[in-house]
């Protein structure tokens, strides 16, 4: 078969294809094969980054916290959860969080606007979160304020407990050690001090009383 003939059948394999989707009832396919042949339409893929409605918010200043952060980004639309990352001992902010949004595109909007938004001389860092991503536990305890532990409380407590007489002896001698090297310090930087002496609570032991064996 000559070339004329060949651009004749890719020609009309053109015109039949076109002409067949020209009359049908369904949408124009998305493009037609060089070589002839039936059209086709490209691959649907899913994105899955527009349907992402978790937010990623670092670089938090002191005092924007959860009903402070709340109120300012509802503005953009309806918050359904948001949580700050915390120490567990003292219960102060890590400077991070997380927010998730009803609606994809409001999250989308959101981190085009606040991304590298300066408030009180910090930078935030706004990201969104694809869905792949968020862990199963991060909205664990997510409505459930985090109280920190009251040491001073604890301190107390431990202060205060009933001692047996050995661990009493125990403590006060660790108090006179460290008391005789804090002596010792200011003796060796040249200070005349009298420090006050440390009226201690522990007993005597009794002495072992021998017998004259008869």
């Amino acid at each position: 078969m000559g070339a004329k003939a060949k651009k004749k059948a890719v020609m009309k394999n053109l015109k039949k294809a076109s002409a067949q989707f020209s009359t049908s009832k369904d949408a124009t396919p998305d493009f037609l094969p060089l070589e002839g042949g039936p059209a086709r339409d490209l691959l649907k893929v899913e994105d899955r980054e527009n349907k992402a409605t978790v937010l990623y918010i670092g670089r938090i200043p002191h005092g924007f916290y959860e009903n402070e952060m709340e109120a300012f980004f509802k503005q953009f639309g309806t918050i359904k959860r948001l949580r700050i990352a915390r120490n567990r001992k003292t219960g102060k902010s890590k400077h991070f969080g997380f927010i998730e949004f009803e609606s994809p595109e409001v999250a989308r909007v959101v981190e085009e606007c606040m991304h590298n938004y300066l408030m009180y001389e910090h930078l935030l860092q706004v990201r969104v979160v694809p869905p792949a991503q968020v862990h199963p536990k991060l909205w664990k305890g997510v409505n459930r304020w985090y109280q920190p532990l009251d040491w001073v409380q604890i301190e107390r407590k431990h202060h205060d407990k009933e001692r047996t007489l050995e661990q009493q002896q125990k403590l006060v001698a660790g108090i006179m050690r460290r008391d005789q090297k804090r002596r010792k310090r200011i003796e060796a930087a040249g200070i005349h001090y009298e420090c006050p002496e440390i009226v201690g609570c522990i007993q005597p032991t009794p002495k072992k009383i021998k017998f004259d064996e008869e």
